[in-house]
């Protein structure tokens, strides 16, 4: 099946100026020395925050030549990507026709709250209109340069020179929809989502095993052992404060494997508590077919948070066959209660050749072109150099808090899916972190009993 319609809004190159103080005020401090920040919003998505870098820009009533000033630049943090929202199909639809429009509001001082007092002050207003047609086929910039900043609630900003720079683009980013049919220990059916269309492309297969089977270099799929059940079953304390062996294999709809997560570092709860600790994380190793062998791919950590909100952090690192360290590509957390999504997303600044007077490219990497066939024998038809690099959205999927039944939706865009074997090792990820969340379960909460019924 073809992938789906979606649509990202990126925002960056944020920057902002005040014009200079003619004279000092002691009653308080000048914009242009207090920090900056501010509130992005867009229709049905939740609020996003961002710091802004300032530009001292010179008086116009101030003595210098034209050849002595200069035209103000951004700091060089203000590369950086500050908000992206993606669009799916049921919000491109749900838009069309209608009005829609990005909100800036811009704020000096702190985020939060003070003594029960607001401690940031409001600066100024933006708003971009979108047109989401615009970008349906190729990337389109809604705005790119310098804008006044106004205050519709208070006329004291109308006619200001403070001005913010930004860089607001959409793009097309289609992408390929996988969803379980079932929680991934009750090994369940994955399939492709097109709309109401569903196909199935993946079967799952749940199980235990030794670190001995990992040595394995069949293409096989590994045997499920128990050689270490005799022990856990003697030794009860260690069984109640570790969690180890747990595997889940992905197979074509020929019966073949074609991806394999299986956990190599036991969730052990650290000493005096019953939660794995963040200086001692469980890890899963993502294995792929190549070669008449299994090589590793990618290595996903997860611990329990213990400070702040209850929640399971992880970090997912891109292994390679050769002497380059591995690459984080992902690193957050997920509330423990409520859940969340787990997203790779490697879009995180513009070239550093460009600058507010040149034209941005926030370095996402999609592509609304594709080449059809893989060579593979893939259903997907979307081949790219077999050694490209990860940039842009990567994959994201769906992740139930503890206690709550889960069939994780994942997304994966085209271009990093060239064969039917790059699918199911995305598909292998989102498995190994919705497991990892009852691995990060407290160890003095009992386990759900697909997870516990070969150990008894």
């Amino acid at each position: 099946m073809d992938p789906c319609p979606f649509i990202r809004i990126l925002i960056g190159d944020l920057s902002i100026k005040f014009p200079v103080a003619l004279k000092p005020s002691f009653s308080g401090v000048h914009p242009s020395t207090s920090p900056c920040f501010c509130k992005i919003k867009l229709k049905n998505f939740p609020v996003q925050f961002a710091t802004i870098p300032l530009v001292p820009q010179v008086s116009r009533t101030s003595s210098c030549s034209s050849s002595s000033c200069s035209v103000p630049t951004p700091d060089a943090n203000s590369q950086s990507l500050a908000a992206s929202f993606n669009l799916n199909k049921t919000h491109i639809d749900g838009f069309a026709g209608k009005p829609l429009v990005l909100k800036i509001s811009v704020y000096t001082g702190r985020r939060g709250s003070t003594c029960g007092f607001n401690a940031a002050k409001l600066v100024g207003k933006v708003s971009v209109p979108l047109d989401l047609k615009k970008a349906e086929s190729r990337p389109f910039f809604f705005q790119n340069g310098w804008v006044d900043m106004g205050d519709n609630n208070s006329s004291t900003n109308k006619g200001s020179s403070s001005q913010l720079h930004l860089c607001v683009r959409a793009e097309p980013d289609p992408r390929f929809v996988f969803q379980f049919d079932g929680e991934p220990e009750c090994s369940p059916q994955v399939f492709q989502v097109q709309g109401n269309v569903k196909q199935p492309v993946f079967t799952c297969k749940f199980g235990f095993r030794s670190s001995s089977d990992l040595k394995n270099s069949s293409m096989s799929e590994p045997s499920t052992s128990r050689n270490w059940l005799p022990s856990l079953k003697t030794n009860k304390d260690n069984y109640s404060k570790e969690r180890k062996g747990w595997s889940i294999t992905i197979h074509d709809l020929s019966g073949s494997p074609v991806a394999v997560a299986s956990m190599v570092t036991p969730f052990v709860a650290s000493p005096g508590s019953d939660r794995v600790s963040r200086s001692n994380p469980g890890a899963w190793l993502i294995l792929r077919p190549g070669e008449g062998t299994w090589k590793p791919w990618g290595r996903l950590e997860a611990w329990r948070e213990r400070c702040g909100s209850d929640s399971v952090g992880y970090k997912f690192e891109l292994l390679s066959d050769t002497s380059t360290p591995a690459a984080t590509l992902a690193s957050s957390a997920v509330n423990a209660n409520s859940g969340g999504k787990f997203t790779i997303d490697v879009t995180s600044s513009i070239s550093p050749a460009n600058s507010p007077n040149s034209s941005c490219d926030f370095g996402s990497g999609s592509r609304p072109g594709s080449r059809s066939g893989s060579g593979s024998g893939s259903d997907f038809g979307f081949a790219l150099p077999c050694h490209m690099s990860y940039r842009g959205f990567v994959m994201s999927s769906t992740v139930e808090g503890l206690g709550k039944r889960s069939r994780p939706e994942v997304e994966v865009g085209v271009q990093h899916v060239t064969c039917t074997e790059d699918a199911a090792a995305f598909v292998a990820v989102a498995a190994a972190m919705d497991l990892s969340m009852d691995a990060c379960r407290l160890f003095s909460k009992k386990l759900p009993k697909e997870l516990t019924q070969l150990r008894q």
